[in-house]
């Protein structure tokens, strides 16, 4: 036991350990939080709300697929960031042809559950945020789970935003806009995991 703490693979062992529990409470916060948000924006007609429940679906996804990579080879956790940055790049279209449709089809949003659920998301995901935050730069695949963090507290705030701004103009515009504006961030960060993902399998099979 002594000896252990000297030997690199314990260290490792280690680290992949903290980064299992990291991501597993992180997938039950997303998992749960799909399921309100989702309800919440069906009851609220909100694009919103049902942009930001879509997104924590993905993250579960996400950290589902994080946690099958975590204790495989280089090369698996290359090809499940690969992974993840298609499904962050199907969300973001999905949301923006959400958005379109909605435009042509004016409802009301609730402004009030969009307000209070909007709240528990960004409480939700600031914690998930700080949990991700020390383990960003270990590797490609917790980098890529802490940008899925971070987006999420953009969409959050932007779920704020609209839920004021429909307050204030009394127009279902800020609802639409907002989810327009959560594809494209969403959109953006799903072509640089892209970019990060496929050149690590192009590099030369000793360097993975």
């Amino acid at each position: 036991m002594a000896n252990c703490c000297e030997d690199k693979s314990c260290e490792i062992d280690a680290m992949r350990d903290s980064h299992g529990r990291v991501l597993w409470i992180v997938f039950a916060i997303n998992a749960a939080m799909f399921f309100v948000e989702g309800s919440a924006g069906l009851i609220a007609h909100s694009i919103a709300l049902l942009a930001d429940a879509l997104d924590m679906l993905g993250d579960a996804l996400v950290y589902g697929l994080s946690l099958f990579a975590l204790a495989r080879s280089a090369r698996w956790q290359t090809v499940a960031a690969l992974v993840k940055g298609g499904v962050m790049l199907a969300l973001g279209l999905g949301v923006l042809g959400t958005a379109a449709y909605k435009a042509f089809h004016p409802v009301m949003p609730g402004i009030e559950t969009m307000g209070i659920v909007g709240v528990l998301a960004l409480i939700a995901n600031l914690v998930c945020f700080f949990l991700l935050y020390r383990s960003r730069g270990h590797n490609l695949n917790m980098s890529s789970s802490w940008l899925c963090s971070r987006n999420d507290l953009i969409a959050n705030v932007g779920v704020l935003l609209a839920a004021s701004s429909i307050y204030l103009l009394a127009s279902r515009w800020p609802d639409i806009i907002v989810g327009a504006l959560i594809s494209g961030v969403f959109l953006s960060s799903a072509l640089n995991v892209l970019r990060q993902s496929l050149k690590a399998l192009r590099a030369p099979v000793s360097s993975r």
